[in-house]
Protein backbone atom coordinates (compact mmCIF):
# COMPACT_ATOMS: atom_id res chain seq x y z
CA UNK A 1 0.00 0.00 0.00
CA UNK A 2 1.21 3.35 -0.98
CA UNK A 3 0.75 6.11 1.53
CA UNK A 4 -0.93 9.01 0.38
CA UNK A 5 -1.77 12.45 1.57
CA UNK A 6 -5.45 13.29 2.72
CA UNK A 7 -7.44 16.20 3.05
CA UNK A 8 -9.29 16.34 6.23
CA UNK A 9 -12.16 19.03 5.83
CA UNK A 10 -14.31 20.50 9.00
CA UNK A 11 -17.72 21.91 8.30
CA UNK A 12 -18.03 23.35 12.13
CA UNK A 13 -21.55 24.41 12.06
CA UNK A 14 -24.90 22.24 11.99
CA UNK A 15 -27.81 23.46 10.04
CA UNK A 16 -30.90 24.97 12.16
CA UNK A 17 -33.42 22.31 11.63
CA UNK A 18 -30.94 19.80 13.27
CA UNK A 19 -31.03 18.60 17.02
CA UNK A 20 -28.00 19.61 19.17
CA UNK A 21 -26.95 17.09 21.76
CA UNK A 22 -27.23 18.54 25.01
CA UNK A 23 -24.49 20.03 26.21
CA UNK A 24 -23.53 21.07 22.47
CA UNK A 25 -23.01 25.08 21.51
CA UNK A 26 -23.12 25.22 17.93
CA UNK A 27 -20.71 28.09 16.60
CA UNK A 28 -22.79 30.37 15.05
CA UNK A 29 -21.48 33.37 16.79
CA UNK A 30 -18.64 34.55 14.04
CA UNK A 31 -15.92 35.04 16.99
CA UNK A 32 -16.54 31.45 18.42
CA UNK A 33 -16.69 29.73 14.95
CA UNK A 34 -13.44 31.85 13.70
CA UNK A 35 -11.92 30.23 16.96
CA UNK A 36 -12.90 26.38 16.82
CA UNK A 37 -11.97 27.09 12.85
CA UNK A 38 -8.53 27.32 14.16
CA UNK A 39 -8.64 25.16 16.87
CA UNK A 40 -9.18 22.58 13.80
CA UNK A 41 -6.71 23.71 11.82
CA UNK A 42 -4.27 23.41 14.63
CA UNK A 43 -5.62 19.70 14.93
CA UNK A 44 -5.28 18.45 11.29
CA UNK A 45 -7.64 19.91 9.12
CA UNK A 46 -6.64 22.06 5.96
CA UNK A 47 -10.23 23.14 5.02
CA UNK A 48 -12.93 24.92 6.11
CA UNK A 49 -16.32 24.03 4.82
CA UNK A 50 -18.49 27.37 5.83
CA UNK A 51 -21.61 28.84 4.72
CA UNK A 52 -22.80 32.70 4.62
CA UNK A 53 -24.83 32.73 7.77
CA UNK A 54 -25.95 36.02 10.09
CA UNK A 55 -24.98 35.69 13.87
CA UNK A 56 -28.24 33.65 14.46
CA UNK A 57 -27.13 31.17 12.03
CA UNK A 58 -29.55 31.48 9.55
CA UNK A 59 -28.40 31.66 5.60
CA UNK A 60 -28.16 35.02 4.07
CA UNK A 61 -27.04 36.83 1.08
CA UNK A 62 -25.31 39.42 2.67
CA UNK A 63 -21.64 38.76 3.23
CA UNK A 64 -20.64 40.85 6.27
CA UNK A 65 -20.75 37.81 9.21
CA UNK A 66 -19.25 35.67 6.21
CA UNK A 67 -16.24 37.98 5.77
CA UNK A 68 -15.87 38.82 9.25
CA UNK A 69 -15.59 35.41 10.14
CA UNK A 70 -12.39 35.16 7.69
CA UNK A 71 -11.30 38.15 9.34
CA UNK A 72 -11.05 36.42 12.02
CA UNK A 73 -9.91 33.21 10.88
CA UNK A 74 -7.40 34.41 8.55
CA UNK A 75 -5.61 36.32 11.53
CA UNK A 76 -3.85 33.19 12.91
CA UNK A 77 -4.25 30.53 10.05
CA UNK A 78 -4.18 29.63 6.52
CA UNK A 79 -6.75 26.82 6.78
CA UNK A 80 -8.49 26.69 2.49
CA UNK A 81 -11.93 28.54 3.08
CA UNK A 82 -14.37 26.44 0.87
CA UNK A 83 -17.93 28.38 0.71
CA UNK A 84 -20.85 27.02 0.48
CA UNK A 85 -23.76 27.53 -2.70
CA UNK A 86 -25.78 24.44 -0.55
CA UNK A 87 -28.60 24.28 1.93
CA UNK A 88 -32.56 24.20 1.75
CA UNK A 89 -33.21 27.77 1.79
CA UNK A 90 -35.59 30.44 -0.61
CA UNK A 91 -32.44 32.04 -1.32
CA UNK A 92 -32.07 33.35 -4.84
CA UNK A 93 -29.18 31.99 -7.34
CA UNK A 94 -27.10 34.55 -6.64
CA UNK A 95 -27.72 34.47 -2.57
CA UNK A 96 -26.94 31.24 -2.57
CA UNK A 97 -23.64 31.72 -4.41
CA UNK A 98 -22.62 35.12 -2.70
CA UNK A 99 -19.80 33.09 -1.02
CA UNK A 100 -18.34 33.13 -4.02
CA UNK A 101 -17.97 36.89 -3.89
CA UNK A 102 -15.65 36.71 -1.48
CA UNK A 103 -12.07 36.73 -2.47
CA UNK A 104 -10.54 34.89 -0.03
CA UNK A 105 -12.86 31.87 -0.89
CA UNK A 106 -11.02 29.26 -2.75
CA UNK A 107 -13.06 26.51 -3.73
CA UNK A 108 -16.80 26.39 -3.51
CA UNK A 109 -19.63 23.30 -2.79
CA UNK A 110 -21.25 22.82 -6.44
CA UNK A 111 -24.54 20.71 -6.33
CA UNK A 112 -24.53 18.47 -9.11
CA UNK A 113 -28.78 17.40 -9.40
CA UNK A 114 -32.09 17.83 -7.41
CA UNK A 115 -33.08 15.32 -4.41
CA UNK A 116 -35.13 14.52 -1.45
CA UNK A 117 -34.24 15.65 1.75
CA UNK A 118 -36.29 14.17 3.97
CA UNK A 119 -39.86 16.21 3.28
CA UNK A 120 -38.76 18.79 0.94
CA UNK A 121 -36.48 18.84 -2.30
CA UNK A 122 -33.01 20.43 -2.90
CA UNK A 123 -33.79 21.96 -6.09
CA UNK A 124 -30.19 22.43 -8.24
CA UNK A 125 -30.98 22.68 -12.03
CA UNK A 126 -28.55 22.14 -15.06
CA UNK A 127 -29.49 25.96 -15.75
CA UNK A 128 -28.43 26.77 -11.73
CA UNK A 129 -25.77 24.19 -12.01
CA UNK A 130 -24.12 26.17 -15.29
CA UNK A 131 -24.80 29.77 -13.45
CA UNK A 132 -23.06 28.55 -10.42
CA UNK A 133 -20.09 26.77 -12.77
CA UNK A 134 -19.71 30.09 -14.84
CA UNK A 135 -19.70 32.08 -11.42
CA UNK A 136 -17.48 29.87 -9.82
CA UNK A 137 -14.57 30.02 -13.67
CA UNK A 138 -15.09 34.13 -13.19
CA UNK A 139 -13.73 33.71 -9.76
CA UNK A 140 -11.01 31.35 -10.44
CA UNK A 141 -13.02 29.11 -7.75
CA UNK A 142 -12.51 25.61 -7.21
CA UNK A 143 -15.58 23.88 -7.95
CA UNK A 144 -16.13 20.45 -5.29
CA UNK A 145 -19.32 18.74 -7.30
CA UNK A 146 -21.27 17.23 -4.53
CA UNK A 147 -23.13 13.88 -5.52
CA UNK A 148 -25.98 12.75 -3.57
CA UNK A 149 -27.06 10.12 -6.46
CA UNK A 150 -25.18 7.73 -8.89
CA UNK A 151 -27.24 9.57 -12.01
CA UNK A 152 -25.22 13.12 -10.91
CA UNK A 153 -21.84 11.55 -11.99
CA UNK A 154 -23.45 11.04 -15.50
CA UNK A 155 -24.58 14.57 -15.40
CA UNK A 156 -21.43 15.75 -14.26
CA UNK A 157 -19.57 14.27 -17.21
CA UNK A 158 -22.24 15.37 -19.77
CA UNK A 159 -21.51 19.20 -18.19
CA UNK A 160 -17.69 18.79 -17.94
CA UNK A 161 -17.98 17.71 -22.30
CA UNK A 162 -19.96 20.69 -22.93
CA UNK A 163 -17.24 23.03 -21.20
CA UNK A 164 -19.69 23.74 -18.08
CA UNK A 165 -17.15 22.51 -15.84
CA UNK A 166 -13.04 22.05 -16.48
CA UNK A 167 -10.96 18.99 -16.00
CA UNK A 168 -9.15 17.72 -13.14
CA UNK A 169 -12.98 17.17 -11.76
CA UNK A 170 -13.37 16.94 -7.85
CA UNK A 171 -16.30 14.91 -6.68
CA UNK A 172 -17.36 14.50 -2.80
CA UNK A 173 -19.79 11.95 -2.25
CA UNK A 174 -22.55 13.29 0.15
CA UNK A 175 -24.33 10.25 1.68
CA UNK A 176 -26.53 9.74 4.09
CA UNK A 177 -29.59 12.70 3.81
CA UNK A 178 -32.91 10.93 4.33
CA UNK A 179 -34.21 10.77 0.73
CA UNK A 180 -31.15 10.54 -1.35
CA UNK A 181 -27.95 7.58 -1.40
CA UNK A 182 -27.53 5.79 2.14
CA UNK A 183 -24.20 6.26 3.82
CA UNK A 184 -23.29 2.74 2.93
CA UNK A 185 -19.93 0.91 2.00
CA UNK A 186 -21.25 -0.75 -1.14
CA UNK A 187 -22.74 2.67 -2.23
CA UNK A 188 -19.14 4.16 -1.67
CA UNK A 189 -17.76 1.71 -4.10
CA UNK A 190 -20.35 2.22 -6.62
CA UNK A 191 -20.12 5.80 -7.02
CA UNK A 192 -15.94 5.39 -7.23
CA UNK A 193 -16.39 2.37 -10.26
CA UNK A 194 -18.37 4.84 -11.77
CA UNK A 195 -15.98 8.24 -12.10
CA UNK A 196 -14.53 9.55 -15.07
CA UNK A 197 -10.35 9.18 -15.39
CA UNK A 198 -8.30 11.11 -13.54
CA UNK A 199 -11.03 12.55 -10.64
CA UNK A 200 -10.56 12.20 -7.61
CA UNK A 201 -13.01 12.24 -4.52
CA UNK A 202 -13.65 12.68 -1.02
CA UNK A 203 -16.53 11.99 1.29
CA UNK A 204 -19.24 13.02 3.84
CA UNK A 205 -21.08 11.24 6.00
CA UNK A 206 -24.54 12.88 6.76
CA UNK A 207 -25.43 11.91 10.61
CA UNK A 208 -22.68 10.08 11.12
CA UNK A 209 -22.38 8.21 14.05
CA UNK A 210 -19.09 6.87 14.07
CA UNK A 211 -15.92 7.13 12.11
CA UNK A 212 -16.26 3.20 10.03
CA UNK A 213 -17.45 4.97 6.99
CA UNK A 214 -14.76 7.19 6.50
CA UNK A 215 -12.31 4.23 7.18
CA UNK A 216 -14.03 2.81 4.02
CA UNK A 217 -13.52 6.38 2.09
CA UNK A 218 -9.63 6.59 3.18
CA UNK A 219 -9.05 2.58 2.36
CA UNK A 220 -11.59 3.10 -0.65
CA UNK A 221 -8.83 5.67 -1.46
CA UNK A 222 -10.64 8.92 -1.16
CA UNK A 223 -8.42 12.08 -1.07
CA UNK A 224 -10.26 13.75 1.73
CA UNK A 225 -12.74 12.85 4.28
CA UNK A 226 -15.24 15.37 6.33
CA UNK A 227 -16.12 16.04 9.96
CA UNK A 228 -17.66 18.47 11.90
CA UNK A 229 -21.63 19.45 13.22
CA UNK A 230 -22.79 20.11 9.82
CA UNK A 231 -22.24 16.40 9.67
CA UNK A 232 -22.77 14.56 12.85
CA UNK A 233 -21.95 15.18 16.43
CA UNK A 234 -20.39 11.88 17.85
CA UNK A 235 -17.27 10.02 17.25
CA UNK A 236 -18.58 7.02 18.53
CA UNK A 237 -22.30 6.52 19.24
CA UNK A 238 -23.79 8.40 22.73
CA UNK A 239 -20.19 10.29 22.56
CA UNK A 240 -20.61 13.74 21.38
CA UNK A 241 -17.19 15.40 21.14
CA UNK A 242 -16.06 18.88 20.22
CA UNK A 243 -15.13 19.92 16.25
CA UNK A 244 -11.74 19.72 17.19
CA UNK A 245 -11.96 16.34 18.92
CA UNK A 246 -13.73 14.89 15.75
CA UNK A 247 -10.58 16.57 13.81
CA UNK A 248 -7.93 14.45 15.79
CA UNK A 249 -9.64 11.51 15.05
CA UNK A 250 -9.97 11.87 11.39
CA UNK A 251 -6.14 12.62 11.93
CA UNK A 252 -5.75 9.64 14.33
CA UNK A 253 -7.37 7.09 11.57
CA UNK A 254 -5.89 8.27 8.79
CA UNK A 255 -2.35 8.02 10.57
CA UNK A 256 -3.59 4.65 11.39
CA UNK A 257 -3.97 3.36 8.11
CA UNK A 258 -0.79 4.28 6.97
CA UNK A 259 -1.61 7.50 5.73
CA UNK A 260 0.19 11.42 6.03
CA UNK A 261 -2.67 14.27 6.72
CA UNK A 262 -2.42 17.02 4.14
CA UNK A 263 -1.28 20.54 5.49
CA UNK A 264 -3.28 23.53 4.27
CA UNK A 265 -0.55 24.38 1.52
CA UNK A 266 -0.44 20.67 0.46
CA UNK A 267 -4.41 20.72 0.06
CA UNK A 268 -4.63 23.97 -1.61
CA UNK A 269 -2.24 22.84 -4.43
Amino acid sequence: MQSRKIIVAVAPVAHMEKKIPAGVVNPVDPEVLARESIECWKAGASLVHLHVRDVTGKQVGDLGVFSHTIDLIRAESDIVIQGSTGGLSTLSLEDRSKSVDEPRVQMASLNMGSTNFGEGVYINTWPDIRYWAAKMKRMQVVPELEVFDLSMIESIVALADEGTLDHPLHFNFSLGFHGALSATADNVFRLKQALPHGSSWSLLHEGMTDFSLLAVAVGAGASGIRVGYEDGFFIKPGRPASNAELVRHAVELIEAMGHQVATAEEARR
